[in-house]
């Protein structure tokens, strides 16, 4: 062999022995004997173990404990004095306080803590919409795993029968050893490859069983297929749909909620007043008398100023963050509408045009190289143009359905 080939042919020998199986193929998976998992299974795991619902349904619940505390009263107040311990001349008096809460206080507790439970049940049905997205873009990355690794075999398999046939070509003297080495880097490359896209589908794998809270995948593989790229309406008809969103009524119901807060705060500057009622024995006269009296905080420094004040400049930043919420709702949808549109003409290109002509391109290169037209390298161009425009492809289909699934989260849908 001449004394260039040596590194070539060194780095190929290097790879293959210290990973055997790259030589031998992948190992069965063992996903193989585990049942395959569909989106609607996936959707209905997640809803029914997903703890970021199981959070939000916990959060809407002890709501339900705010709105109540919320329209309680106040308690009254037992009060008992005694006077004297001597009995003959002991003068005992017991009265009953009765708070009473003037101002309004009462109803507009209740009215900041049910637009409280509005905003939790609102969050609750945005973390449903954010998870079902979250599933889906897991799932279709999962389906996208699944294709590459098979795009990485298929490569592969294609170097293999490159090197095989340089090593033919070698042995009856039609070509230099040289070329022999570059085929078996070549197919050492692909097979780093492979094993960089299992890698890469295990981590999928996982990301789609956390999404239930699973540790651990307990499914095979996922039954779906990418060829049918999502669908959705124009910019400008998505846009008309924004203002009923989850994400964007929770962020109205927290602004409507902050200004609520002003209202109980504004009731607290005026003062509440106790009735008190009771009686009193005095053993020395032998007489049992009748007490009344009527207690009046007077608002001379608190007035609760300060607090309203807080409420106030509270509410009028929850009314910017709407604001910027909504913008920062409104450019997601527009990015992810673009994205989508993007990726389908991309993938429709690539269908249509890109991906047959490098097939063809390969084909003509294998056949000729094997003819003795064409050199080594033509083979390895080729080959490296079809399988990144395979995994362009892959791309494109990924690229669509994150967008597709980053749309229906943000509509809630």
């Amino acid at each position: 062999m001449p004394r260039s080939t040596w590194p070539l042919a060194l780095a190929a020998a290097l790879l293959f022995s210290t990973n055997p199986a790259w030589a031998q193929g992948a190992a069965p998976s063992a996903t193989a004997a585990q049942p395959a998992l569909t989106l609607e299974q996936a959707l209905s795991r997640a809803q029914a173990g997903s703890p970021l619902l199981a959070a939000a349904r916990l959060e809407l619940a002890a709501s339900d404990g705010t709105v109540i505390q919320a329209g309680t009263r106040p308690n009254p107040e037992l009060d008992a004095q005694l006077e004297d311990f001597r009995q003959a001349t002991r003068t005992t008096t017991a009265t009953l306080s009765i708070p009473l809460e003037l101002g309004g206080k009462r109803e507009a507790r209740v009215a900041a803590a049910e637009r409280s439970q509005a905003l939790s049940r609102t969050e609750l049905e945005n973390t449903r919409a954010s998870v079902r997205a979250a599933v889906i873009g897991a799932y279709f990355d999962l389906l996208v795993a699944q294709e590459r690794v098979k795009v990485a075999a298929d490569a592969k398999d294609i170097a293999a029968r490159g090197t095989a046939s340089a090593e033919r070509r070698v042995q009856a003297g039609r070509i230099s050893p040289v070329e022999a080495s570059r085929a078996q880097v070549a197919q050492a490359n692909a097979s780093l490859a492979l094993s960089q896209a299992q890698a890469a589908l295990a981590d999928a794998r996982h990301r789609l069983a956390l999404q239930w809270g699973a540790e651990a995948p307990d499914f095979g593989q996922a039954a779906g297929v990418l060829d049918a790229m999502p669908q959705r309406p124009p910019f400008d008809q998505l846009l008309q749909r924004l203002e009923q969103a989850p994400a964007m009524r929770a962020s109205q119901l927290a602004l409507a909620h902050r200004r609520a807060l002003v209202d109980v705060e504004r009731t607290k500057a005026t003062p509440d007043v106790s009735v008190l009622v009771g009686a009193k024995r005095d053993n020395d006269l032998g007489l049992t008398q009748a007490v009344v009296g009527l207690s009046i905080p007077l608002p001379l420094f608190d007035r609760n100023q300060g607090n309203i004040v807080e409420a106030n400049q509270r509410a009028l930043k929850a009314e910017d963050e709407h604001r910027a919420r909504q913008l920062a709702l409104r450019h997601e949808l527009r990015a992810a509408s673009a994205q989508l549109e993007s990726a389908r003409n991309t993938q429709a290109q690539l269908r249509s045009v890109v991906l047959p002509v490098a097939q063809q391109t390969h084909d003509a290169a294998v056949r000729g190289f094997e003819a003795g037209k064409f050199s080594q390298l033509d083979v390895l161009d080729s080959q490296r143009t079809l399988l990144e425009a395979r995994e362009r492809l892959l791309d494109a289909q990924a690229s669509a359905y994150q967008a597709a699934s980053s749309i229906d989260r943000i509509l809630g849908e």
